[in-house]
């Protein structure tokens, strides 16, 4: 006997729940597919308020589920039901009047005319230029659907957030974001850019990258991921920046360089540039230097870049892992002990 149903009691109650054709086809049709009230009345050949009368009592004693989508109810058996042989002896009777009937056949023509809504409603979809649309507006949707893949996104820290373009990315990613600038006028686009969004996620910090601010603002924490987006070619000593930056990559958390590949397009010292791009293998060599390992430089197509005044440059995205202590300690070993064998070669060969 079905144990939580509130009807069914004694066994010649659940024999009177059992004892009507139409109860028995509608849990063969519920067993086979949830179904609405409406669907089941088009299967069953009965009117929508007498199949509610039906599954009404069906309910009660627990042996079909009601499931309410807006005002659509969603019929199934339930599985505790199932798990009482005189329901599945009731389901194969009902399936064996269903077969005999056609009914249990018509349950896929059900579901292919659900499909058939949606592909009516796109294909009456207005035709337009998606090349010319931009980002889409649902994007912060998707990048929230691929956070899961990223591992741990507690805290981003974007070096140079500018106007927060990069904020449109991070933010949904990131529990928590902290975006540096040394621009005030530039903050005040990205906390606008911000508020509009409703990020509350967000910290935005007026100062430079090693200066106190930004060490107040991430609370002696080091970010999983540190993004210098186009921002490199602009440091006067690239070296000491990337360290700076490296100050502030926890181990095994990332840094991601976005910035130009070499170029001779002498117009863009009139942007402040004061790099004309970098070698793939530059941006390695400074990674490693500040500590980083497994650097890995890719370029980005053209058709991505936008339509700002370096959207001609080539574009490159440099990503790196930062080493843990016991790597680095190996590391440092291993450069000290260098010279000592260089030196004795040369005593040899004196």
């Amino acid at each position: 006997m079905l144990e939580t149903s509130p009807v069914a009691t004694q066994r010649w109650e659940l024999y009177k729940l059992l004892s009507e054709p139409v109860r028995l086809r509608l849990l063969a049709l519920a067993a086979e597919e949830e179904l609405a009230i409406g669907e089941l009345a088009e299967l069953l050949g009965e009117s929508q308020p007498n199949v509610s009368r039906h599954a009404a009592p069906l309910r009660q004693g627990g042996l079909i589920v009601v499931r309410k989508q807006g005002q659509r109810a969603l019929v199934k058996v339930s599985d505790e039901a199932m798990r009482d042989p005189v329901v599945v002896d009731a389901v194969a009777s009902g399936r064996t009047l269903c077969e005999a009937d056609g009914s249990l056949a018509r349950v896929a023509d059900v579901i292919r005319a659900r499909d058939a809504v949606a592909r009516d409603f796109f294909e009456r979809a207005p035709a337009r230029d998606v090349t010319e649309a931009g980002v889409p507006a649902e994007m912060g949707a998707y990048l929230c659907a691929l956070a899961p893949l990223l591992g741990r996104t507690n805290l981003a820290l974007d070096a140079g957030t500018g106007s927060g373009g990069l904020l449109e990315v991070l933010a949904p990613f990131y529990d928590r974001v902290v975006a540096v600038d040394r621009s005030e006028a530039q903050l005040a686009l990205a906390r606008a850019r911000s508020l509009a969004r409703g990020w509350t996620n967000v910290d935005l910090v007026h100062g430079d990258i090693d200066g106190d601010a930004v060490k107040r603002a991430l609370h002696g924490a080091r970010a999983d991921a540190v993004f210098a987006v186009r921002l490199l070619h602009h440091a006067p000593r690239p070296a000491d920046f990337m360290s700076k930056l490296a100050a502030h990559v926890r181990p095994g958390g990332a840094l991601v360089v976005l910035d130009y590949g070499r170029h001779d397009d002498e117009s863009m010292r009139s942007q402040a540039d004061l790099w004309l791009g970098f070698e793939p293998r530059e941006l390695r060599e400074l990674a490693t230097g500040a500590g980083f390992e497994d650097a890995r430089v890719a370029p980005i197509p053209g058709a991505l870049c936008g339509r700002g005044p370096d959207a001609h440059l080539p574009w490159q995205a440099m990503v790196a892992r930062m080493g843990d202590a016991d790597s680095k300690d190996t590391k440092k070993q291993a450069t000290d002990a260098a010279p000592v064998r260089r030196s004795k070669r040369g005593q040899d060969h004196g």
